[in-house]
């Protein structure tokens, strides 16, 4: 079946790619452009938990992850769309990406004993693992 000139396949790995993108660039350019804001949010976040002291070196630690993961996902976007091989590899590798970032997030939210934030994050998690698990076909 196809739809606006793509198999549904590739649609799906397309919006995928395309959703990954726009939420991990977006959250990693935040914390790059607004950098002491989120550093303050963070260390009063992590105030009370074991991390408190760790808060100024995870920070870069999850804003490349986050970055990474989201313009590495808009590169396969790009290579999907022109229709290079490689597309696929490189989207799935920043879906891959994705998920760590969002493991390295829940973790950090459980040990602040968030559970709400925590909780907020699984859907983009289940999301996320769902597009990578796609790329496997």
């Amino acid at each position: 079946m196809e739809l606006f000139g793509f198999s549904v396949l590739l649609l799906s790995k397309l919006f995928f790619a395309a959703f990954n993108g726009i939420l991990f660039t977006q959250s990693g350019l935040d914390k790059v452009f607004h950098y002491q804001g989120n550093l303050d949010y963070f260390k009063d976040h992590f105030k009370k938990s074991p991390l408190a002291s760790t808060v100024g070196l995870l920070m870069p630690v999850i804003t490349l992850l986050e970055t990474s993961a989201g313009v590495t996902s808009l590169i396969g976007l790009l290579l999907l769309l022109l229709g290079h091989d490689a597309g696929n590899s490189v989207a799935a590798a920043g879906l891959g990406l994705g998920g760590l970032s969002l493991v390295c997030l829940f973790f950090g939210q459980r040990v602040a004993q968030d559970y709400a934030g925590a909780a907020a994050l699984v859907p983009y998690f289940l999301m996320t693992m769902a597009g990578f698990v796609l790329y496997a076909f």
